[in-house]
């Protein structure tokens, strides 16, 4: 049996502390000089939960506010949804140039190859303009100019990662419409 069990069964053995008794112990440690190794080993624990926080966060289990900065705000989150709310050439790109790759080692194909790469890079270039329009009229609609700083940017870089290596993760299925607010 452990302690704590055994303790609850045979009490204490001791007097509770007074309030005050406890608060002066408290101020006492927290006044008390820390030596180097004291300091790094708190500051290191403070730093490992922080960085445990936002990793639940960018997985989607954690708060809002525990989003790195680059992830941060409303207008982030909209650039996020409306990325995520549709499938895009750029996020297909590797997988299509990993195929321009293999198909490149046989000569005889090389007039497809070519026609591939350059569909590839025009439907990519197309697909990015319209999301591009569409997201900056969205924003503008919805928020104010510094606000929306730096969501287009945002948006056009996390189109072009594959749906689920996507961080933070997509809270929006493929074709569902934006919500109102943010």
């Amino acid at each position: 049996m452990n302690d704590a069990a055994e303790e609850s069964r045979q009490g204490k053995g001791r007097p509770t502390r007074s309030r005050r008794e406890a608060e002066a112990e408290r101020r006492a440690q927290m006044k008390r000089p820390l030596t180097r190794r004291e300091q790094a080993q708190r500051e290191r624990r403070r730093r490992a939960a922080a960085r445990e926080r936002q990793r639940e966060a960018l997985l989607g289990a954690g708060s809002a506010a525990d989003l790195p900065p680059r992830d941060r705000g409303p207008a982030r989150a909209l650039a996020r949804d409306a990325v995520d709310r549709r499938r895009t050439v750029a996020e297909f790109m590797l997988p299509i140039l990993v195929l321009i790759l293999v198909l490149s080692f046989f000569p005889s194909l090389a007039t497809w190859v070519f026609t591939l790469w350059s569909v590839t890079i025009i439907a990519t270039v197309v697909d990015e303009l319209w999301l591009v329009v569409s997201l900056k009229r969205e924003l503008a609609r919805r928020f104010t100019k510094a606000e929306r700083r730096g969501a287009v940017l945002y948006a056009v870089l996390r189109s072009t990662q594959l749906r689920r290596m996507r961080l933070p993760k997509p809270t929006i299925g493929i074709g569902e419409p934006l919500r109102e607010r943010y």
